[in-house]
């Protein structure tokens, strides 16, 4: 299993934690430092089954300062990923990648129900 996080997020930590109390063993990916790349995004995307928006960090300072909000809309897609994997932190995270099954953000529930 892949993890891919930014160590210093509260919600990263809460799911780095999770995984930790169920004992499942994961592979620790620091998305600041070792970006996702555009076909990694592609894949996961593909394999999540989410709107590509999801894999936003629509609460992060870049996403803001870059006004994407108005410009996603306009955006394609290769552009979008593109844009994904300049820099780490536009990235929602963590993101964990386990086979077939990728998961986009901590939602305890859902990892629940998906890895348990």
């Amino acid at each position: 299993m892949l993890f891919v996080c930014y160590p210093k997020c509260s919600t990263c930590m809460k799911a780095k934690k999770w995984l930790e109390e169920k004992g499942l063993e994961y592979e620790l990916r620091d998305i600041k430092t070792d970006n996702p790349t555009a076909e990694e995004l592609k894949e996961w995307h593909q394999k999540s089954g989410l709107p590509l928006k999801r894999f936003f960090n629509t609460s992060g300072n870049l996403y803001k300062e870059m006004k994407l909000k108005d410009r996603l809309p306009d955006m394609g897609e290769e552009e979008q990923f593109a844009l994904l994997a300049s820099d780490g932190m536009l990235v929602k995270r963590p993101i964990l990648v386990d086979g077939e099954k990728v998961l986009v953000g901590f939602r305890e529930k859902e990892w629940e129900e998906k890895l348990i």
